[in-house]
């Protein structure tokens, strides 16, 4: 008699050799040894069953302690906040978690072996020095930290967030690069209207979104000349809903650009675009423009957000467009809004 279990699965690696895996979703992958029904694997698939990852995949190394800083992020894994969070944001937060529990003291001791109620600003402080030649990724390591001690409290396994108090260090950069008009006459000069190049180009700067949101968008988001659309960052837990105004000038490009599917951005072979496919691809016709490797589809966002703050819309009208929750958030893609127009605009309205 044969008995199926659950979630066993075979991989083929690139010798030919059969290997059995345990794989339910949401949880990482974990090997099951020894030839399938012997004593051996049994214990390793009940391990599996039970959690009991680590003592399989490494059996000479000890458990999880409990009340580690490794411990609280594996409950921080486990917990709604962190299952409702998109999939690149979980993988990214959890990398950094990670990097933070392998990381070796003077004394060879894994920072993710010790108690995570024993944590100082200091010790946080001294991981985001470690990364200073990389701003960005210190600052995305203290937030990471600062997300899960605020889980610590709000779940009362902690009454203090060690990571509240330290500043980020990359505060005054001003992160990705917003294209200026000449950069955006020069992509129109080589890519002309009715070329999916130029439609998406016109998408994202008269749309203000992110590409996650730029590939999805169809003729069935379009009704009485407004796109409707749900963001998709935070769309689990935040939920942003806009109704963009279709400008004239969009309206005419979308006219004019052939379309097959149900998504108005398309590859060669007719069908959606992925997020991270999009950006490969708008990179090579930003090459074929011959500009610098700084502009990007998420400049685009900052561009049309400058154009809006140049034209003299205010704060809350530009949000409506770009889906910005707060005023903070925007003036971090309208900071290069030229302080020329809204001086004189200021003073014409004397």
């Amino acid at each position: 008699m044969r008995i199926k279990l659950k979630y066993v699965v075979e991989d083929v690696d690139r010798h030919g050799n059969v290997r059995l895996y345990y794989r339910r979703k949401g949880q990482p992958k974990v090997r099951l040894r020894g030839p399938i029904g012997s004593p051996e694997f049994l214990a390793a698939y009940r391990a599996a069953q039970t959690g009991v990852q680590q003592a399989i995949e490494n059996p000479g190394l000890p458990r999880i302690k409990p009340k580690s800083l490794r411990w609280l992020c594996v409950e921080y894994y486990r917990s709604p906040e962190f299952k409702r969070l998109a999939p690149r944001t979980r993988t990214i937060r959890r990398r950094f978690l990670e990097r933070v529990c392998d990381r070796l003291d003077t004394k060879g001791r894994k920072d993710g072996d010790k108690p995570y109620a024993l944590l100082e600003p200091r010790h946080v402080r001294r991981w985001r020095d470690e990364k200073q030649e990389t701003p960005a990724e210190a600052d995305n390591l203290v937030k990471a930290i600062r997300v899960l001690y605020s889980f610590a409290i709000e779940n009362d396994l902690h009454d203090r967030n060690p990571a509240a108090s330290v500043k980020n260090i990359n505060k005054h950069a001003k992160g990705i690069h917003c294209w200026t008009e000449e950069e955006i006459a020069q992509f129109e000069a080589v890519h002309p209207i009715g070329s999916q190049a130029r439609l998406a180009l016109a998408l994202g700067l008269y749309t203000t979104q992110r590409r996650a949101d730029l590939v999805k968008l169809g003729r069935q988001h379009m009704k009485d000349g407004y796109f409707y659309l749900t963001q998709h960052k935070n769309r689990n837990r935040k939920p942003v809903h806009l109704q963009i105004w279709i400008h004239p000038e969009l309206q005419r490009i979308i006219d004019a650009t052939p379309t097959n599917g149900l998504t108005l951005i398309e590859t060669a072979f007719g069908k959606p675009f992925t997020s991270n496919g999009f950006g490969n691809r708008f990179k090579k016709w930003c090459q074929d423009a011959g500009l610098p490797e700084r502009c990007s589809v998420h400049g685009l966002r900052k561009a049309g957000a400058t154009r809006l703050a140049n034209s003299g819309a205010s704060d809350h009208d530009i949000m409506a467009v770009t889906g910005h929750t707060t005023v903070k958030q925007l003036h971090g893609y309208t900071r290069e809004a030229d302080r020329k127009v809204g001086a004189e605009r200021a003073l014409k309205n004397l």
